[in-house]
């Protein structure tokens, strides 16, 4: 289990599927780029923002910038936001794993 309280099964799950932040698309890495930014640095993210629900359903990886900018907003009401307007993200580009949690109802 990680520091996130994340089993070590969904952990290698998530990290095979979020090659690519599941909200704005760019690839992500683990390290800072060699210029030092940090944008594309995978982060985990709680989907839906409790963290008792530690399921490949609500823990995904995406990049530094939109986790940050997401924070502890409900997805509905992020996914709207001007952060997102500018950057292209919608309900109809994020990853599979979003749009099922826009679907069900965040």
């Amino acid at each position: 289990m990680n520091r996130w309280g994340i089993p070590d099964w969904l952990e290698r799950e998530v990290r095979a599927r979020d090659r690519e932040c599941i909200y704005c698309r760019v690839p992500m890495f683990e390290m800072p780029a060699a210029d030092g930014s940090r944008k594309s640095i995978a982060t985990w993210e709680h989907i839906i923002n409790d963290e008792r629900i530690v399921t490949r359903e609500n823990i995904a990886r995406c990049c530094g910038s939109c986790n940050s900018s997401k924070g502890t907003k409900e997805l509905s009401v992020w996914i709207e936001s001007i952060y997102c307007k500018q950057r292209g993200i919608g309900k109809d580009t994020v990853a599979d794993v979003v749009k099922q949690a826009l679907k069900d109802g965040d």
